[in-house]
C-alpha cells in the first residue's frame, strides 16, 4: 500500500512521488531510517531508469526479497499506468477547456513544494551528520557544479560516493596501523 499510495498521489513526475514514498517508508512503516532512504535515493539517482521503480524495487527486496520487490514494483507501476491512460484520455478530450489548463498549471507549484520539503528534510538531516558549514558548502558546490558547469547530478553523486568510500578506507587504514 505504501508504494501504491505514493504512485497514486505522486502526480507531477518521479520527483514528486519521492517525498510521499519517503514518508511512507521512513515515517509510517519505519522500514528504513532517513539516512538509509537518503542513501537509496542517492544511489537510485546514479543508475539509469525511472527513480521510483528503482527505489521501490530495492526497498521491496529489503523487506521481503523477490516477493517484496515484485509487489513494490507492481504497486509503483500499475497506478501510474492506469492514471496515465485515464488522465491523458480525459485531458486530451478536454484540453481546450480552462479548467484543464488551470489544473495543469496548478500541479507545478504543488510538485515544487513537495520537492522543496524533501530537499529541506535532507538538508536538516545533513546538518545532523556533518554540521551546517559542511552542509552549506557542499550544497553550494553541488549547485554550482550542476547549474553553472552543466555536470549531470548522477556524475556528482557518483564522485561523492567514491570520495566518501576512499576517505573511509583511508581512515580504516590509519586505525589498523595504530
Amino acid at each position: 500500500m505504501a508504494f501504491f499510495r505514493a504512485g497514486m498521489l505522486g502526480y507531477g513526475g518521479g520527483l514528486s512521488a519521492i517525498p510521499l514514498m519517503q514518508r511512507e517508508v521512513v515515517t509510517k512503516f519505519e522500514w528504513m531510517t532517513d539516512e538509509e532512504f537518503s542513501d537509496v535515493l542517492a544511489l537510485a539517482n546514479t543508475l539509469p531508469g525511472p527513480i521510483n521503480t528503482k527505489i521501490a524495487g530495492y526497498i521491496g527486496w529489503k523487506i521481503d526479497r523477490w516477493r517484496g520487490m515484485l509487489n513494490a514494483l507492481l504497486a509503483t507501476i500499475l497506478p501510474t499506468l492506469v492514471l496515465m491512460i485515464l488522465l491523458l484520455t480525459v485531458l486530451n478530450t478536454y484540453k481546450d477547456r480552462p479548467w484543464v489548463q488551470g489544473m495543469a498549471k496548478g500541479v507545478i507549484p504543488v510538485a515544487g513544494v513537495m520537492i522543496g520539503v524533501l530537499a529541506w528534510d535532507f538538508l536538516r538531516f545533513s546538518k545532523k551528520l556533518m554540521g551546517w558549514l559542511p552542509t552549506v558548502m557542499l550544497t553550494i558546490i553541488s549547485l554550482v557544479v550542476m547549474q553553472m558547469l552543466g555536470i549531470h547530478p548522477a556524475i556528482l553523486i557518483l564522485v561523492l560516493i567514491i570520495s566518501a568510500l576512499l576517505s573511509r578506507e583511508k581512515k580504516e587504514r590509519r586505525v589498523d596501523e595504530n
